[in-house]
C-alpha cells in the first residue's frame, strides 16, 4: 500500500490552500468537498462503522479503529498517497465530512463557520463544545487584535466569549489585553507581536487534545501504542541490564541471564585485613575500598573494565569504615571509626585536610551537591557541617545520628538522611529545620540512597532488606529476602541499568541479587570465603559489580563473555577472563 506513486486515488480530495495545513504533524490529511444541506454534515457513524469485524487472535482489536489509526500513521510518516488509498481500499475514512470540514474551517481562520460546525460534529459532552468553542474564538479575538481591529476584538470578547461562561481568568487576561495592550508589547518586537496568538495548527493540534478520540484519533496513537507495549515486554523482563540491547518489533523482548554481573573477572587482594568499605565514583572511573587495616586504596577502572591500584591512602589511626566521593570525583572523603575525616586528591594521593573534634570522634562523611561543604555525624549523636577548609559552619545537637552511622545528604542539599535511633532514620530539612521519621520494627544496620534520591534501601537485623519511597509521604513499597546477616552490618546497594536491580552482601559469604521491581531473587554469587560486607554497582556500567569481604579481597564482577585483559602492574590481584585464570 506504501508504493503508490502514480496513480490519482479514485476519491479525489481538495488541495489544501494554506501553508499550515501543508506543516501539520499529522501529514495534512487531506479535505473532501462537502456539499448538500447542513443537516448533511450532522455526524452519523462511519462507514464501516458498525461492524463488528476484529482483527487479530485474541478478537480484541476493532478492524474499524485498527485501520483508523494506520491511516494517521500514514499520514504522519507523510505518506499521503499511501493513506489515501488504505481509506479508498478498505471504505473507513479516517474522519468524517464533518470532521474535515470543521479542521479545514480552523485552518483558513472562518471562525464562525468553524463554532458552527462543531456543533454539528454531535458531542454528547457539553463542557467540551464549550471549551472548544472558546479556543477557537480566543483565537479569533487574538488575531483580531493583531489586526488592530480592536473594535471587532472586543465585541467578540463581549457577545461570543464571555457568555461561554467558563475560564474566566482566562477572560479577564484578554480583556486587559484590550485596555491596556503595552504591556503585552515584548522589546523589540513588531505590532503583530502584540499578543501572542499562536498558529492555526497549533490551535488544531489543541483541538485535537480535547475533542474524543472517536472524533480526531491523537497525534502518533500508533507509536504511542507500539512504543507502550516495547516498555511492557522491556519492565517485565527480570534480566533487562543493556544499554546496547537493541529491541526490535519483530521478536518479544526477552533477556538472558547473560545480562547479569555474575562471573567473576577479578580478585583485588591487595588489603592486608578485613574490607568493610567500597563505593564507585559518579563517573565509574575509579572504586575506592576501606579496610579494617586503617588504609583506603583508590582503584583505577581502565576502558576494558580491568581494575587496578591507583593510591594507597594512609593515616588514620583506627580502622576505617567509610568512604564518599566528590561530586565532580576528584577528591575522597574517608572516615574512621570515631576518630577524623580525611579528605584526599584522587589525582596525586595527597591528603589536604584532616577534620576533627576534641573530645569527639567523627562516624560518618557525606559531602554537599555542590561540592562546597562536608557533612560528618559524630558520636555525641550531632551532625556537623564544615567547610572545606575546616571550618565548622553548623551543627545539628540532639539525637540526629548514632555513634555508627550511616549520611546522605539529597541532591538539593538540603535534606541530610542518617540513622538516629536503633530502629529509625531522620530525613533532616536543614533549613526549615523539619524532621521526618522511617521507623521500623526491627533494628536498622544500614541504608542507601538511590541515584534520584526517590528512594531509600533500608538494611535490617531480621535478614530483610526494605525499599522506602520518600519521595512526598514515606511508603514502604517493597522487600527483598534470602541473604543472611546475624552478627556485622552488611550492605546493600541499587544498580544496573536504571537501577533496577537490588544487590547486597551476606554473611553466608555469597552476593545476593534480586530484580527491583518484582523483588525475584535472581542469582547467589559464591566465591569469597569469609561474609560480604559490602557491595557496589558501577554507575556508568550496568555490567560491572564490586563486593568485599572479611576474606580481605574485593571481587570484581562482570558477564560470562566479558573479555578481560590480565593486567599485572600496581596490583597483586588474580585477573579472570570468561572466568578462567
Amino acid at each position: 500500500m506504501g508504493g503508490v506513486e502514480d496513480e490519482e486515488p479514485a476519491t479525489k480530495r481538495v488541495k489544501l490552500s494554506t501553508e499550515e495545513l501543508r506543516g501539520l504533524s499529522n501529514g495534512s490529511s487531506l479535505i473532501e468537498p462537502v456539499s448538500g444541506s447542513s443537516s448533511d454534515l450532522m455526524a452519523r457513524p462511519l462507514s464501516s462503522e458498525g461492524d463488528e469485524e476484529v482483527v487479530g487472535s485474541k478478537g480484541v482489536i476493532k478492524r474499524v479503529e485498527f485501520v483508523r489509526i494506520i491511516a494517521k500513521a500514514l499520514y504522519s510518516l507523510g505518506y499521503k498517497k499511501s493513506g489515501e488509498r488504505l481509506e479508498e481500499e478498505s471504505g473507513i475514512p479516517l474522519h468524517s465530512s464533518v470532521v474535515n470540514l470543521f479542521m479545514q474551517q480552523v485552518l483558513d481562520g472562518n471562525w464562525d463557520e468553524s463554532v458552527a460546525t462543531l456543533k454539528k460534529i454531535g458531542l454528547l459532552d457539553e463542557s467540551i463544545v464549550k471549551s472548544a468553542s472558546f479556543l477557537i474564538l480566543e483565537q479569533k479575538f487574538l488575531e483580531l487584535l493583531n489586526a488592530e481591529k480592536v473594535m471587532d476584538a472586543l465585541n467578540t470578547l463581549r457577545t461570543e466569549i464571555t457568555p461561554l461562561c467558563i475560564n474566566g481568568t482566562r477572560v479577564r487576561e484578554l480583556s486587559s489585553r484590550v485596555v491596556a495592550p503595552s504591556q503585552f508589547v515584548l522589546v523589540g518586537s513588531h505590532s503583530q507581536d502584540i499578543v501572542r496568538a499562536k498558529s492555526r495548527s497549533k490551535l488544531l493540534e489543541e483541538l485535537q487534545k480535547l475533542l474524543p478520540p472517536t472524533v480526531m484519533i491523537p497525534e502518533r496513537r500508533l507509536e504511542h501504542l507500539v512504543e507502550q507495549a516495547l516498555l511492557l515486554q522491556r519492565d517485565a523482563c527480570p534480566f533487562h541490564n543493556s544499554l546496547d540491547k537493541e529491541m526490535s518489533l519483530y521478536t518479544d523482548h526477552q533477556c538472558g541471564r547473560d545480562q547479569i554481573p555474575s562471573q567473576t573477572l577479578q580478585i583485588l587482594r591487595d588489603h592486608s585485613d578485613e574490607v568493610w568499605f567500597l563505593q564507585f565514583s559518579h563517573n565509574g572511573k575509579y572504586l575506592a575500598s576501606a579496610s579494617n587495616d586503617r588504609s583506603v586504596i583508590i582503584w583505577e577502572v581502565d576502558v576494558n573494565c580491568g581494575v587496578s591500584m591507583k593510591h594507597r591512602l594512609c593515616g588514620h589511626q583506627k580502622s576505617v569504615c567509610s568512604v564518599s566521593w566528590s561530586p565532580d570525583c576528584n577528591e575522597l572523603l574517608t572516615c574512621g571509626v570515631e576518630e577524623s575525616v580525611r579528605r584526599w586528591d584522587v589525582s596525586s594521593g595527597e591528603c589536604l585536610h584532616i577534620y576533627e573534634k576534641a573530645g569527639v570522634g567523627l562516624v560518618s562523611c557525606g559531602w554537599s551537591p555542590d561540592g562546597k561543604w562536608i557533612f560528618s555525624g559524630v558520636n555525641d549523636k550531632s551532625i556537623c557541617m564544615w567547610h572545606l577548609d575546616g571550618r565548622e559552619l553548623e551543627c545539628w545537637k540532639g539525637q540526629k545520628t548514632l555513634r555508627i552511622s550511616d549520611l546522605e545528604i539529597m541532591s538539593d542539599g538540603k535534606q541530610i538522611i542518617s540513622i538516629f535511633k536503633e530502629n529509625a532514620i531522620l530525613l533532616l530539612d536543614r533549613e526549615t529545620k523539619v524532621e521526618r521519621y522511617i521507623e521500623e520494627d526491627q533494628t536498622i544496620t544500614s541504608f542507601s540512597l538511590s541515584r534520584d534520591n526517590r528512594f531509600l534501601l533500608v538494611n535490617l537485623l531480621n535478614q530483610e532488606i526494605h525499599l522506602w519511597n520518600i519521595e512526598g509521604d514515606l511508603k514502604l513499597v517493597a522487600k527483598y529476602i534470602g541473604h543472611k546477616r546475624a552478627r556485622f552490618v552488611i550492605r546493600s546497594c541499587f544498580g544496573g541499568l536504571a537501577q533496577a536491580f537490588i544487590a547486597s552482601g551476606s554473611e553466608d559469604s555469597q552476593v545476593y541479587i534480586w530484580h527491583r521491581g518484582s523483588g525475584e531473587l535472581i542469582e547467589a554469587l559464591p566465591g569469597h570465603s569469609g561474609a560480604v560486607n559490602c557491595v557496589s554497582w558501577n554507575p556508568v556500567n550496568p555490567h560491572m559489580l564490586a563486593s568485599a569481604s572479611d576474606d580481605r579481597t574485593i571481587r570484581i564482577w562482570g558477564l560470562n563473555e566479558l573479555n578481560m585483559k590480565r593486567k599485572d602492574a600496581h596490583s597483586n590481584g588474580i585477573h579472570y577472563c570468561n572466568g578462567r585464570t
